[in-house]
């Protein structure tokens, strides 16, 4: 299996998909422009097959970690027959007894954010000095490439330090006229909130968290935006209203309103992303941008985030765009189909009223 799973990755890599599924009994799967797909001419794994593949991809340390606790996080390299290097992000796992691999491609290269074809506000993220960035979305649909190429820009063009906190460690950074250092969550430190704690005492400028997982990870993410750093965080909300209820709601009833003037005093965005098929094959980004203007600060800060939206959609001039505004935008374009798009929409009704009036 060693040659097999070798061969199945360069196969991620020379086909352009996003994911590399394998598991006993079954057929190994690429995920291509968001649909899984058998691999032609490779045969069900067997349960001998899983082993090898895993010994092959683990060290012993991460094996006995594995069989412990039944599922591993892991990255790593790997370059192809034909000399193409790649990077992979894995999930060992168990089901039915049996052993599975959900492995995802990581491009080498970090795209710019021309070249993802993403929004022209997000440079002016790139540009900030402090304050808190949020990416939000479902798994898969891009959220670390965004913000990869948003702190690559960073990278590129200021004198700084970027430490970055992920589990595991995906794009790796090569430090350019910043410094980046980038700690694993189980190598290199213990937990997201730790090293967050730690990272202040480490003489950031920007700070990227893999995840905003837990109350004590929002709460340092917080701090260390309130104490003059950039930070960048995920979440898996649907849109920007829901990512601010859901920070809110991580905390104590007693807490709720500290943390909401705290949150409107550092908040500078909210991104919310979905990967969409393309009407010629594809895939496309498509973004709901919030700006944190008095006006969102305020909302924030008295509880009012069913407005959230509206001041979104009266924002256009300053860079903000609903996620219907931006689908609206991707139809007339040609980009994706209505059926598509109405697919996607938060809101299909708000869609159609765009492109029909």
């Amino acid at each position: 299996m060693t040659a097999q799973i070798d061969m199945l990755l360069a196969e991620v890599s020379a086909r352009n998909a996003s994911d590399l599924h394998v598991g006993v009994g079954l057929p190994p799967c690429l995920r291509i422009d968001g649909e899984l797909r058998p691999v032609d001419g490779v045969p069900p794994l067997t349960a001998d097959d899983m082993d090898k593949a895993l010994i092959h991809l683990l060290d012993a340390e991460q094996m006995e970690s594995f069989r412990k606790h039944k599922e591993y996080d892991f990255s790593f390299s790997f370059r192809s027959p034909s000399g193409e290097q790649a990077r992979f992000r894995g999930n060992a796992y168990y089901e039915s007894g049996k052993t599975a691999l959900a492995l995802r491609l990581i491009p080498m290269k970090i795209r710019t954010m021309a070249e993802l074809k993403l929004p022209e506000t997000l440079k002016q993220i790139a540009a900030q000095r402090r304050g808190l960035f949020i990416v939000t979305g479902p798994t898969g649909h891009g959220k670390s490439t965004t913000l990869a190429s948003i702190l690559q820009e960073i990278n590129m063009t200021r004198r700084e330090h970027i430490i970055t906190i992920e589990d595991p460690v995906e794009y790796l950074y090569v430090s350019d006229k910043c410094i980046v250092h980038q700690r694993q969550i189980g190598v290199d430190t213990g937990s997201f909130s730790e090293a967050l704690r730690r990272a202040l005492r480490q003489d950031p400028d920007v700070i990227l968290i893999g995840e905003m997982r837990d109350l004590e990870t929002i709460g340092a993410a917080v701090t260390a935006a309130e104490t003059g750093h950039l930070v960048f965080g995920t979440l898996h909300t649907q849109d920007a209203a829901q990512s601010v209820d859901r920070i809110i709601d991580v905390f104590p009833p007693h807490q709720q309103q500290q943390i909401r003037v705290q949150l409107a005093s550092v908040l500078v965005g909210i991104c919310s992303q979905q990967l969409i098929p393309c009407a010629g094959g594809g895939r496309t980004a498509v973004t709901e941008i919030l700006l944190a203007n008095p006006a969102v600060r305020n909302c924030i800060k008295e509880g009012k985030t069913n407005q959230i939206k509206t001041l979104i959609q009266t924002g256009s001039s300053v860079g903000m765009r609903t996620m219907e505004q931006s689908l609206a935008e991707k139809v007339n374009e040609g980009i994706l189909s209505l059926e598509t798009a109405l697919a996607y929409a938060y809101d299909p009704k708000d869609l159609q009223r765009i492109l029909y009036g």
